[in-house]
């Protein structure tokens, strides 16, 4: 089921995401001196993030659905789209080259589109999930993990990225689902034909290669490495970077291009990280909100996004 929700209104954001119409010289000395991090709205509770092919990057807020665009070359931002409200979360999000995020609901179990260009909530899908986690794009859809149940989300996706019908695919195979939460972050294999997901129940935490049209999964070789808190992994070319919130760190894999196994080639820790849960890749450098989910949220609890080198 879906519905429309017209916007009600676009807070500012242009105004404080000054510096993206820097040109020239100005431009490349901005991005020299880029941010190493920068903060977000207090009590705003960041989850997921995506990034463009412009450099802004967008967190959905765990508090209540919010979108906050960060202008990477200068740090600042503003909140283009409401959310809901707090029944209504937004986890992991992914934006497409046609001005749309795809959204994750977590508790509230939807999967939601907005228009970034205007703010508007364009449609809301409920189906029924208990927890909607992540989302990845792939050519023809939008793909959802829910974290307690052994199943995704297919969003269809048209010529133009817009939004079509829901179908579910079961996950079966080796797929190994806990009694808690399990399924995780999402990504594709190198060579596109199939999705990784992050199971931090099986093995003690690893990958599952799904063949996305029937479901079935297989354990990623990943040696000797587990990914017990392992959450949204992001993959370029075929460097895997995984991130392990509760231990404040990124494993690093090289994965072969089926996806089917993997070898760990680094680890990246940063005494900034506080928890981050997601991360995402701008010109050689990757982009971590901190979750901080060691501590009780509050409105005033201040939340930041930490950038470190890519390997």
């Amino acid at each position: 089921m879906h519905r429309s929700f017209a916007r009600r209104r676009l807070l500012t954001a242009t105004a404080a995401l000054g510096g993206a119409a820097l040109l020239g010289g100005t431009a490349h000395a901005a991005e020299e001196h880029r941010p190493a991090g920068f903060p977000l709205p207090n009590g705003f509770r960041p989850e997921g993030i995506t990034i463009g092919s412009a450099p802004f990057a967008y967190f959905g807020s765990l508090a209540n659905g919010d979108i906050y665009r960060a202008n990477l070359i200068t740090g600042r931002g503003g909140v283009i789209s409401e959310g809901l409200g707090a029944e209504h979360p937004t986890v992991g999000l992914k934006t497409d080259r046609h001005g749309r995020l795809f959204l994750a609901g977590g508790a509230s179990g939807e999967l939601r589109t907005v228009d970034v260009r205007s703010g508007e909530i364009e449609m809301v899908y409920a189906v029924g999930g208990t927890f909607v986690n992540d989302v990845i794009l792939t050519p023809d859809a939008a793909r959802f993990t829910d974290s307690y149940q052994a199943r995704l989300y297919r969003l269809a996706r048209g010529r133009h990225g817009e939004p079509g019908a829901v179908t579910t695919v079961p996950l079966a195979g080796d797929w190994e689902q806990g009694t808690d939460f399990t399924a995780n972050g999402i990504e594709r294999t190198p060579d596109g034909r199939a999705l990784l997901v992050v199971n931090t129940v099986a093995g003690g935490g690893t990958l599952m290669r799904v063949e996305p049209r029937t479901g079935v999964a297989t354990v990623v070789d990943l040696g000797a490495s587990r990914l017990p808190n392992g959450d949204g992994p992001l993959l370029l070319g075929r460097t895997l970077y995984a991130v392990q919130q509760s231990q404040n760190l990124i494993d690093v894999f090289r994965l072969n291009a089926a996806g089917t196994q993997g070898t760990a080639i680094a680890r990246i820790t940063d005494p900034r990280f506080r928890i981050p849960t997601t991360v995402a890749a701008w010109d050689g450098r990757l982009y971590l909100p901190n979750a901080r989910f060691d501590v009780e949220p509050t409105p005033d609890t201040e939340y930041d996004v930490v950038a470190v080198d890519q390997v």
